[in-house]
This record gives structure tokens, sequence and C-alpha cells, in this order.
């Protein structure tokens, strides 16, 4: 790496060791960055003083509008607050807590000027999630809208670090400070791969990650997507409601029209009537909305002026193709679709214009790679579905986070996703790993039945996972809103199902359909199906049936294992498990096994694919002594979710086959509370003996 300008050597000394890093990749002229560049500088400063963008609008809004040389003022006079006043040296984190505005744009190139590192937050955050965020990144300062003080202040109180918090808008006192400064600044000479910014991850899967990105990432992401894709010029106008502390906000509200020359408006309130009115107001030719938002300016169109729109770009979440399909029928624009992930900082993936190709989200951006993983790490073929993988300029660098491991494997950042390829390059999403529902042995993508059901006329919103079922598994079950004027019951209830049943195979119809007002989602319009999920479970009853080991099948027998089994007499057979076993050898101890390979890397959050994990790396231990599953005299079992576990018995049975074949020796399973390692499910340990001689 190249020397750091930080001081405060936090954000450095913890990233990832480098062989955890994903494989970086500069393959277009564009990305031949220079070892030292300051973000701020390339984006800002050099727009007003070498390319005369100094007059042209950079900001606008209700508020009124900033020029590029007004922006740059106010960030200079900051970055001079956080440098003079406030005591900030180069790597010191910098919290941001405001809504989208002016000084909330200000102040995050003035971060970058004073060579600390950007952690930006949504304004909707609770001091819990603040606290949590501010321990993790050893937070020292922060600027804070003055609207949201409680909030933080009540953060503050739990985290020693944060020492100095100044507030802007009614009543703060940033402006006060800035008055007095003058409008230059010395801008710090950072490194181009020193951290610039800490982002943490939505929370749509739990726990949220703190990803950190350089000097050279903003610039990149701006230099493939937008500039390949929407081709932006100086004359466009951007606008989204998406927070500037949600990266696809940052990237389309702030970064990619200041690298163009363009304008953004912000200060739009969330709501579909804001947005419309917005497009309108200021002639809007580029919006960035998450799916949500496109449905549901959808019924308010009529009387909306759309005349300057040029472009729509959805990302954040699947785009359904009913929503896709309606939009262009309503508008004549096609939706851009583009999936990203905070953990390569935006879009990687899209199409645009006559690329564009119904169905699929479009291929790898130009300075990007794509490809389709099986569970083992290998590519797979096009037209089969596994795991979307991801390299480019970009990628995942976890703030001291174990979960680096799961996330890049063989140098592809592996994003979560589930996708297949076809013959021309083209992904076509499938569901988020842990959103793909295994029923009676079918794979059904959540989001698949979700777009099925969007086609009805009736469904405002909607949600699929799999639900606990003692006979499949997992039954397919639809979270519904409807429509504010239907009468959700029975009769609907049968018609969706019916409606599904029309447009996709028949097994993956939602055999469980519940009515709800509203659906879990994040402060940046995001689904959080796991907290459906959760629910499902907690509410599931207890199956009637006794915890024991997974496989239903035969107790094993003489010719199955060299050991022998124990059966007393009167006792009735066991179907699965032996009730013990008696063995002469040598005694193999098996430490606990975990759903990850030998490198210690996760390939599945689903619970039958680590128990297999877990199993095969029983039988590799065994095997290292000599041995074969035949020899194992004794398995235990710990789970952390009891329903989980029994209600993909059936699944669990089949797995179990595969790798250990019809033996079955004595087993336990116990519940506990967690295991050492947060995406781990189950854990297996054991032993086995092997006849010497």
């Amino acid at each position: 790496m190249t020397p750091s300008s930080h001081i405060d050597t936090f954000a450095r000394d913890n990233l990832p060791a480098p062989e955890r890093w994903p494989e970086l990749i500069f393959e277009l002229p564009e990305l031949q960055y220079p070892p030292r560049l300051n973000c701020a500088v390339e984006l800002l400063d050099r727009a007003v003083l070498e390319r005369g963008w100094g007059e042209r609008i950079a900001l606008r809004g209700h508020w009124g509008s900033l020029s590029y040389r007004e922006l740059l003022s106010q960030a200079n006079r900051i970055a001079r607050v956080l440098a003079e006043d406030m005591g900030v040296v180069p790597g010191n984190r910098v919290l941001l807590h405001a809504p989208n505005g002016p000084m909330m744009a200000a102040a995050w190139l003035a971060i970058q000027k004073v060579g600390a590192v950007a952690v930006s937050t949504m304004p909707l955050l609770r001091a819990k999630e603040l606290t949590d965020i501010v321990t993790k990144a050893r937070i020292s300062h922060a600027l804070s809208d003055q609207a949201l003080l409680a909030e933080l202040q009540l953060a503050q109180a739990q985290c020693p670090t944060l020492t100095r918090v100044l507030t802007f808008g009614d009543g703060g006192e940033l402006e006060a400070h800035m008055a007095g400064k003058p409008d230059d600044f010395a801008n710090v000479d950072t490194a181009a791969d020193d951290v610039c910014m800490i982002a943490f991850t939505s929370g749509t899967t739990g726990r949220p990650k703190g990803t950190m990105h350089f000097h050279r990432d903003v610039l990149a992401i701006c230099d493939c997507f937008p500039r390949y894709l929407l081709r932006p010029t100086p004359d466009d106008i951007f606008c989204g409601t998406a927070p500037l502390g949600f990266t696809f906000g940052l990237g389309g509200l702030l970064l990619f029209p200041l690298r163009f020359g363009a304008s953004a408006v912000l200060g739009i309130k969330s709501g579909a009537e804001e947005l419309l009115k917005a497009i309108a107001d200021y002639r809007v030719t580029i919006c960035f909305a998450v799916p949500t938002g496109y449905r549901q300016m959808l019924p308010r169109l009529t009387g909306a002026d759309l005349s300057s729109l040029r472009q729509c770009i959805s990302a954040g979440e699947a785009l359904p193709l009913a929503t896709r399909e309606a939009w262009f029928q309503a508008t004549g624009i096609q939706l851009t679709d583009g999936i990203g992930a905070t953990e390569m900082l935006h879009v990687f993936v899209s199409a645009a214009g006559n690329e564009i190709r119904p169905g699929a989200i479009g291929r790898p951006v130009p300075g990007y790679r794509a490809v389709v993983l099986d569970n083992a790490g290998q590519p797979l073929p096009p037209g089969q579905v596994g795991r979307l993988a991801v390299k480019g300029p970009t990628g995942c660098r976890y703030l001291d986070d174990p979960r680096q491991m799961d996330y890049v494997v063989n140098g592809w950042n592996v994003t979560g996703d589930t996708a297949l390829m076809d013959t021309d390059g083209y992904l076509y999403y499938q569901a988020r790993n842990d959103d793909m529902i295994i029923s009676a042995g079918h794979n059904i993508g959540g989001p698949e039945v979700e777009d099925a059901l969007l086609k009805h006329p009736a469904v405002a919103e909607c949600a699929v996972i799999g639900a606990p079922d003692d006979e499949r598994g997992q039954a397919v079950k639809a979270f519904v809103v409807v429509r504010n004027d239907v009468e959700a019951d029975e009769e609907l209830i049968e018609e969706l199902q019916e409606h599904t049943k029309r447009l996709l195979a028949p097994f993956k119809y939602p055999r469980v359909i519940e009515f709800r007002r509203t659906l879990p989602r994040t402060e940046t319009g995001k689904l959080q199906r796991f907290k459906l999920r959760d629910e499902e479970r907690r509410q599931a009853p207890p199956p009637p049936r006794p915890l024991t080991p997974p496989p239903a099948a035969p107790a094993a027998t003489p010719a199955t294992t060299p050991h022998r089994v124990l059966q007393p007499e009167g006792w009735a057979r066991p179907r699965g498990f032996a009730n013990g076993m008696a063995a002469k050898g040598v005694h193999i101890s098996i430490a606990g096994q975990i759903g990850w390979d030998g490198q210690c890397r996760f390939h599945s959050d689903n619970f039958v694919e680590q128990a297999r994990q877990a199993l095969e790396n029983i039988v590799a231990v065994v095997k290292s002594a000599g041995g074969g599953p035949e020899h194992i005299v004794r398995l235990t079992w710990f789970v952390t979710d009891r329903k989980e576990y029994l209600a993909q018995a059936h699944e669990l049975g089949a797995a179990y086959r595969s790798v250990m074949g019809r033996h079955f020796p004595p087993m336990s399973v116990v519940q506990v509370a967690a295991l050492v390692e947060d995406r781990a499910k189950v854990e297996i340990e054991g032993s086995a003996i092997i006849p010497e001689g």
C-alpha cells in the first residue's frame, strides 16, 4: 500500500489481512489513478479551478441553490472548523448524522479534504444503532443536524470515544464557526488507498457490517456505472430520496453529478408525491429510486409532468418485472435496473437503453467481471443457478469482521445473491441466498413469487418467505399489502393463489397468505424478509415429535460398520440413530465442526447445507486417521434453532445419507443459545474408533 497520510491509523490498522482481500482489477483507462489523490479535490476543487464549472449549479432544492464555487467555499470553511476548532486529524472517523441537504453534502466533502474518514448515517437511526456504529468505528467527532441531536446525545453518553459534536441547522453552532473562516483550505495529501469512508450495511440480513472504502474507490464508481451506462452531461439534473448515508444515494445524488459537472436536487422529503413534484419543479433528467419508490409513484402519475426525465435508475433491492413493465407502459421510460452492494460501494451489474433484456438485471458494468459459482467456489456454466460473484476496481474490506472470509472466496466478492448467467453474459436474479425457499425438495426464489403476485391489480406490496412446515420442510408464505380500495378476505387469498399458479409452476404458489398493513423495511426502502422469517420461527407451534437426530432411516446394522450396535432387549428400535455401540481400536476425538470448509469459509447460510458441510468435515478428520464414516461411534449436534432443525428433518436426512451413507451411530441433539461463529447454525462433534490391524 502507498504510505498513508493518516496520523490516526485505526482505519488502516483494521483492514482485513491482504490475503483476505478480493482481487482488484483496473482494466479501464479511466481507472489508472495516481498513487496519491484526494477524492474531494478531484470532484470539487478541480471542477472549479481546472474544468471551469465554478458558476454552474451543483446543488439545488427548496432551500435555494449552490454553485460549484459556493459549494467549494462551504466545504473549505467546514474543513477549517474540523481541523482548527474540533481538532480533527487525518484518519479520525467523523460521524455525519443528517437528512439530505447542502450542509450534509458540504460536510462529507470537507471530511475528505482534512483526510479524515466519513461515517454517514441514516437520519432515522436511534441511539442504540448510533451507539453500535460509534463503538465499532471508534468515532471521535460528529457533525449532526440540530433536529437529530437528541438521539446522538443518548448515544454519546454510552461512547467515551465520541468527544466532540457540532450541530448545524436551526439552533446549531457549525454555521457560527464557519462564519469567521476564510474560504480556502490546504487539502491533505491523501494516498489513493487511504480509507476515506466507512459505510455500514443497511441490515436487511441482520447485524450491520462496516465496509471500508478508499479515495480511489469513490472515483472508480463514478468512472464505471454512470460514465458507461448513464452517460451524464453537465446539463443533467439528478434527484431521488435515497439518503446520502446509503451508498446508492451518495453516488446518485452527490458523487456522480459532481464528477460530470451536473447538478442534484437535495432535500426532497420521502414519498411518491414529493418525488414527482420535484421531478416536475426542477426539470429532473435522471432519477434514482428503489423499486418500491417507482411502484408507489405509479398510481399517482395522472397529471404528473415527467417530460424532462430521460433516465430512471432502480437499485437497492430486486426490481420485479411487473414493476418494470408497468413503469414503461405508464411513462415510456425503461427502468435501468442495477445490482450493487455496500461492500462494492455501488452498482456493478446493469443494462440501459437497447441493452436491456426483459427479466435480466444486465451484464457486468464496464470495469467489473462477474461469474456464477457453485458451493465449492467453482464457476458454473451458463444456465445454472448459483452464487453471484464479482470483482472490479472496488471490493469488500470489512472493518475488523470475521465475515470477511465469507464474502471473499478465491478472490471473488460473493455478494449473497443467487443468480444465473445466460450465454450472452446477462445475469438473472433469483433471490438473496437466504431468501431461497426449499419446499418439498424444490428450490423456489421468493422474488419470483413476489413478482407474480405484484402482477395482480389488488396487490400494492408483498414479501415471500419460507415458513417452517412439518410436511414440506418450508411452505411458501406471502405477506401481502393490498391497495386501499381492495377488501382483504378469504376470497382474495384463493384468487391470488390461482393467479400465481397461472403464472408459475404450481409448486411455487403461496400456500399461506397473510395480509399486512405494512412490511418491514430499512430506512433506504429495502425489504427485511429476515424479520418475517424470525416471526414465523417464533410463532411456529412446537412439532409433536421428540428432538431426535435428523435421518429418518433404519438403525445401523453390522453390515454397515465393523462395530457392534447395542439394542437392549424389548426396546423399540430407533430410526436414524443407534442406542449404543461397542467398539475396540484407536480412539479418534473430533472437535466440533461447523458449516465452513477447511479454509474457514462459509458457502451457504442454509441450515441443511451447513449441516452437510459439518458432516463432511467430520468425515475428513476421520479419513485423515485412516478411517471412514463407518468408524464413527458418536455424534453430538448443537443447534441454535430447534424449530428450524425440526422443520427440515427430511432434508437433513437426505444430506446426512449423502455424506454418511447408511451408518447411524449413537447421536444426541442439544439446543444452545449461540455458537461462537455468528454465522454458524449447527455444530457437530464426534468420536470414531478405528479397529487395530
